[in-house]
């Protein structure tokens, strides 16, 4: 797995030559610990194995350079040559179905090697333990179907659940990668937080010192899995879950089943477990952390631990918010802290804390409610077309083919979580939308979009979305010069097939918006009648580009 994710042109023997190597250093290692060159780190051990590869310039380019580099700026370097998704690999071709079964049967190791370096490299930010996970499912869909009389169509049934599998590797990449960006870009502080709202969440009768004590290991799991070492990513997950499993009484009772399944399928299984239903009759916070007229003498000394207890105590109440939500909540909580234990009369200022905080929320409920309504009465068309509207005015300097991107992925969100009961949309939504936002921050660094843009990526990890969202029109843009030929009406608008014609209306729309971001609604409903309409008369014409002409 790690040699496929940093070499993702390699070919599977190549990379068994490479790996062959570290496993013999590793036998070598056990029968004589004093060797010397059993005293190099792994990820070092891993490098310099790449490093060696002949020709490595000729397939790779300018990553041959990190070589030159010292660690751990060489692995930083070469991280950074990661491409995710990468269009050089063609896609996945399954060969026919006896084919698999007899490969199975006669080298399972070799199948299954193959399927982890396909995996692997497509999706090289993915942890090893989500990719043993994917193997051992798949696995289990070959146990199943090899002894059937009609493997192919035992195995197709199963590909809706491989094709599953291989969506689901993705979504958990995309997740995983995006854990990195906020452990690599924001720090652990606020990796830490994000992580102790959500397991408080998940496990509100875990004890505080239990859960803190696990967000810290998980944090450095991540750190290990982040700097692309998938050896020690699989062994520090194993312990983490080995640790979980050993205390379910105290965690949850929803991870029960999950403690039951061999190791490898286990992490997923407790990532994806239910919440555990909160401890009835837990005391309302305000008289602890509101009316209490001692508040500032529990902070003043130890702040983070202070809060730490905070987000705990207001995550285990609350499954139903969104963990950005609640260290909004959390932050505007510790600002007006720092200002009221200076004051002579701290109760007194922090008295009204309640309706600031409650601010927070209502944003948040209020976006959430909006867009859903929106989705579910006007369904994804209608959706994708209004947010292509609102953020080519935020954004007007964007593509018109990213901005496109950017539509579909938050209608995406849209069918994801506008469908999910009431208590788990917001969580849903404002989760997927922060990756949506990390994403466009990235590109952001590199090709700065505007001022407001990078105002909003700027900002604090939890209050970006807010950001993003109250983002107006951008008054600084001058748009380019009017050009008719961008309107260019021909009969392929009334031939095309379906999807195309969709797409070419969607692009029509964001370059008017571009010429004229500051159109409004009554404006745009005007020219999208009589678009409509234009296109209903001259379709049914002899003549369809004479009448778009004249229209």
């Amino acid at each position: 797995i790690t040699f496929a994710q940093y070499l993702q042109k390699c070919s599977y023997e190549g990379l068994s030559k490479l790996v062959k190597d570290v496993v013999d250093l590793a036998h070598k290692c056990v029968a004589n610990e004093d060797a010397p060159e059993c005293s190099k780190p792994l990820p070092s051990i891993f490098l310099d194995e790449i490093c060696q590869v002949d020709k490595l310039r000729d397939s790779y380019g300018d990553m041959a350079d990190c070589c030159g580099k010292a660690d751990p700026e060489r692995n930083q370097c070469f991280l950074s040559f990661k491409v995710h998704q990468p269009d050089f690999i063609p896609p996945y071709q399954r060969p026919a179905a006896d084919v698999i079964c007899n490969e199975y049967k006669d080298d399972r190791v070799l199948l299954l090697g193959n399927f982890v370096y396909t995996v692997a490299r497509r999706n090289p930010f993915l942890h090893a333990p989500a990719i043993l996970g994917l193997a051992a499912e798949y696995e289990n869909a070959l146990k199943s179907c090899c002894p059937e009389s009609d493997i192919g169509a035992c195995l197709d049934a199963k590909v809706q659940q491989i094709s599953v599998i291989k969506q689901r590797a993705k979504h958990i990449g995309v997740k995983q990668k995006y854990g990195c960006q906020i452990l690599n870009h924001y720090g652990e502080r606020t990796f830490q937080a994000n992580k102790l709202a959500r397991m408080s969440q998940k496990y509100p009768n875990a004890p505080f010192a239990e859960l803190v004590k696990m967000v810290h290991d998980v944090k450095d799991t991540y750190k290990e899995c982040c700097e692309g070492d998938m050896v020690e990513c699989v062994d520090d997950w194993s312990e983490l879950m080995t640790s979980l499993c050993s205390k379910q009484d105290v965690f949850s009772s929803k991870i029960k089943p999950c403690c039951e399944k061999p190791l490898v399928e286990q992490t997923k299984c407790i990532m994806e477990a239910d919440f555990d239903d909160k401890p009835d009759n837990l005391p309302s916070l305000v008289e602890k952390y509101i009316q209490d007229k001692e508040v500032c003498k529990s902070y003043e000394p130890n702040h983070d631990a202070f809060l730490s207890e905070f987000v705990y105590e207001y995550s285990r109440r609350h499954p139903e918010f969104s963990t950005e939500v609640i260290l909004r909540i959390t932050k505007g909580y510790e600002t007006l802290l720092d200002k009221c234990c200076k004051t002579d009369n701290p109760a007194e200022c922090y008295g009204n804390a309640v309706e600031e905080l409650n601010k927070h929320i209502k944003e948040t409920e209020d976006v959430v409610k909006t867009n859903c309504e929106l989705f579910n009465t006007h369904g994804e068309a209608d959706f994708l077309k209004g947010i292509l509207v609102r953020y080519a005015k935020k954004m007007p300097q964007v593509s018109t083919d990213t901005l496109l991107e950017i539509g579909k992925k938050m209608t995406a969100v849209g069918t994801k979580c506008c469908s999910l009961p009431e208590q788990k949309r917001m969580s849903c939504s404002e989760h997927y939308l922060s990756i949506i936002i990390e994403d466009m921050c990235k590109r952001q660094e590199s090709t700065p979009i505007n001022d407001q843009v990078s105002q909003c990526c700027n900002e604090l990890f939890s209050y970006r979305r807010p950001c993003f969202t109250a983002m107006g029109v951008d008054t600084k843009y001058v748009p380019p010069p009017f050009d008719p030929m961008m309107f260019n009406f021909d009969e392929k608008m009334c031939s095309a097939p379906p999807a195309e014609r969709e797409l070419g209306q969607l692009k029509l729309l964001i370059n008017l918006i571009k010429r004229k971001p500051q159109m409004t609604e009554e404006q745009l409903k005007t020219i999208s009648g009589g678009f409509t309409a234009m296109m209903e008369k001259c379709c049914k014409q002899s003549d369809v580009d004479a009448c778009l002409g004249e229209e």
